[in-house]
């Protein structure tokens, strides 16, 4: 998955991918040379997995004409939160096309849908914005043979423990029978169906919805729409509650502030002076939020819900985690954000490091240079913004780096 993502717990889709992106490492998988034969990297992996009960006839069946692919490595270094503008990503994730065809989705599939929020307690919408985002409602799974892409992850030492274990999860499934090695397909990281579930995901969390005696997320929407509210249900999502609020600040805001006060209830926020677009009220001003600025000060402002949290545990972005949202706001019936996104460049990987790198230099902490703008290269630029008397909202842009670079 995306921006500053860990791995702690099993989750779907490409939650890792913001870690996976790393330049250097890239480098080094596409460089370095196998650990060992293809032969005794099989024999080593059918231990492990003769060792968790995966008859051998499924383990030879999964691997037969599998042959490791440096193919697929160049796509960890190829994600759109890294090289698309916020105004960018989100014309191509929440476009015309994608709204109308979400709603023509939503009632195609109005009963399942129904019956699948009653019995987890997830928005509809939601599960269908999920959908949307992972796979454009089933129109691109991927394509890549899943066990062929987790072991060239693991055979050119992509990550390897982690992938590793998601390629022994991939087996087990095979073992279950819910699928067979032809079928299983998806990402080049392994993520599979209609909502992009990785192995170890797919293990804890799909449900077999339809009640076929099959967790079948690649052909079976129901499966794979339950699978995802069940995910979503179990990270904590709260029924009833929306993912969050466009906003405006009054003029006594404080917006060089306002990131670092973390979370508070709504009311504390409107007493600071924000308010909710077009004169909406908040329906409960008890609610906790954290505000958020993905464009800084002359973009959208968000008052973001614990919902959101939720979703980011599908993928670790804001930029996704919003998406998701909106794009289920809109297949609702909503309309667009209110305040329109600027017109800006993004930051490429090599201006990504030299900003941090130029932050370092003049004692503002930014973290390693790795070309990946997180909280604490956004941390860094607010305290730069504040102390030149710049407007703060710790967005990364190149007259930052050129107002570093002059300096002395």
């Amino acid at each position: 998955m995306h921006q500053d993502a860990t791995v702690s717990r099993p989750a779907p889709g490409r939650r890792f991918a913001g870690r996976l992106a790393l330049s250097l490492t890239l480098l080094v998988a596409l460089s370095a040379p196998a650990s060992a034969n293809y032969q005794t990297f099989l024999n080593k992996l059918w231990h492990d997995a003769h060792a968790r009960g995966v008859p051998k006839s499924v383990f030879d069946e999964a691997f037969r004409g599998v042959k490791p692919s440096r193919d697929i490595l160049p796509h960890a270094n190829n994600q759109a939160e890294f090289k698309e503008t916020a105004g960018a990503y989100f014309a191509r994730r929440v476009s015309a096309a994608r709204i109308e065809n979400g709603r023509e989705r939503a009632q195609e599939w109005s009963r399942t849908l129904a019956a699948i929020e009653r019995h987890y307690g997830v928005d509809r919408y939601v599960v269908l914005s999920v959908w949307a985002n992972e796979t454009n409602y089933g129109g691109f799974m991927g394509g890549h043979s899943t066990i062929q892409a987790l072991t060239s992850l693991v055979y050119y030492g992509y990550r390897a423990s982690y992938f590793r274990k998601e390629l022994l999860n991939a087996l087990d499934i095979l073992a279950h029978r819910d699928i067979d090695a032809r079928h299983m397909v998806g990402s080049w990281a392994g993520a599979m169906g209609h909502t992009q579930f990785m192995p170890s995901s797919y293990k804890h969390y799909a449900v077999d919805f339809d009640g076929d005696g099959r967790r079948d997320i690649w052909t079976t929407i129901p499966d794979a729409l339950a699978s995802t509210a069940n995910y979503l249900h179990r990270m904590g999502w709260r029924p009833g509650e929306t993912w969050g609020y466009e906003v405006v600040a009054s003029p006594g805001f404080d917006v060089r502030h306002a990131a670092r006060r973390g979370t508070l209830t709504i009311a504390q926020w409107e007493r600071l002076g924000l308010r909710r677009v077009e004169g909406k009220r908040f329906p409960r001003p008890s609610d906790r939020a954290h505000f958020y600025q993905p464009a800084g000060v002359n973009g959208p402002a968000f008052l973001l819900l614990p919902n959101f949290r939720v979703i980011k545990r599908y993928n670790n972005s804001n930029f996704y985690a919003l998406a998701v949202g909106h794009l289920a706001d809109r297949i609702r019936g909503g309309g667009p954000f209110v305040t329109p996104w600027p017109p800006d460049e993004a930051l490429s990987r090599k201006e990504g490091k030299e900003l941090q790198a130029l932050l370092n230099r003049h004692g503002y902490r930014a973290g390693d240079p790795d070309g990946v703008v997180g909280p604490q290269t956004q941390d860094a630029i607010r305290d730069f913004q504040q102390s030149a008397g710049l407007e703060v909202d710790g967005y990364p842009t190149t007259d930052l780096i050129k107002r570093l670079r002059t300096i002395d």
